[in-house]
């Protein structure tokens, strides 16, 4: 519950950063048009807040440990061939809860140099935005290859930064998102191999026995699964997920 308040409050932060100027200004409820090009209408200000409400989950779960933890369950029950089983929304709560187990240590420093100073009145919005968005730019350049981040600075037309807390976040999250996808991919491949070796061994026995209207998939099914639980795969897999993140 710690970590799903804080999560929330870093929300509001960031929203409260983003439309913080617009709210700010005179008349807020009963203006209807732009004075000067510096006020703006209720509406206009609902549909910006709802906007970034939207893209919002999206943003941070794309600046998380989400990305990779998704991407290797969804493959591991490709692997086993189970087709729906476990269904996506458990997949989903799984991945959300690692994730929360990954990105604890940032949370809870986002909440002590941001979300509770700004509670206090201590730190205005965007000073807390840098404040609270520093422990994430750490945990994504921990997190991502140099080739990626070369490749994205290059194309944005950057030169070599003079230290990691210069790369901006326009540069850093692509980069970060293509990082993960291979890491994740590195996983999953590494993790289909003996799934893979059980269905070539089932179909090369069942072709020997001339049982071709067999499916091989309905065969090495409960082997593949047997195989998984006797080794503990639920536990070894989200073990070596969750400690990929501190290697």
């Amino acid at each position: 519950m710690t970590a799903f308040r804080t999560c929330t409050r870093l929300a509001l932060l960031l929203l409260l950063v983003a439309v913080g100027p617009a709210l700010a200004q005179e008349p807020l409820a009963l203006a209807t048009e732009a004075v000067e090009g510096e006020s703006y209408s209720l509406s206009i200000q609902i549909l910006v807040l709802m906007t970034l409400l939207t893209l919002l989950p999206a943003a941070v779960l794309s600046m998380s440990a989400f990305v990779r933890v998704i991407i290797v369950l969804s493959i591991v029950r490709q692997a086993l061939g189970t087709a729906q089983t476990p269904p996506n929304q458990v997949l989903l709560g799984i991945a959300l809860f690692l994730t929360f187990f990954v990105m604890a240590p940032v949370i809870s420093e986002i909440q002590t140099t941001a979300v509770e100073p700004y509670m206090a009145g201590t730190l205005e919005a965007p000073e807390a935005f840098k404040a609270g968005i520093a422990p994430l730019h750490t945990f994504m350049m921990n997190q991502t290859r140099d080739s990626d981040l070369q490749l994205f600075a290059g194309i944005a037309g950057h030169d070599d930064f003079a230290s990691a807390a210069d790369v901006p976040l326009s540069i850093l999250i692509p980069s970060f998102m293509v990082s993960e996808l291979k890491t994740a991919f590195q996983i999953g491949f590494l993790v289909f191999i003996p799934f893979l070796v059980i269905d070539l061994v089932v179909s090369s026995v069942l072709m020997s026995m001339g049982m071709m209207m067999l499916s091989p998939m309905l065969i090495s099914l409960p082997f593949k699964i047997m195989l998984f639980v006797l080794v503990d795969g639920w536990a070894l897999l989200l073990g070596t997920l969750a400690s990929s993140f501190y290697t």
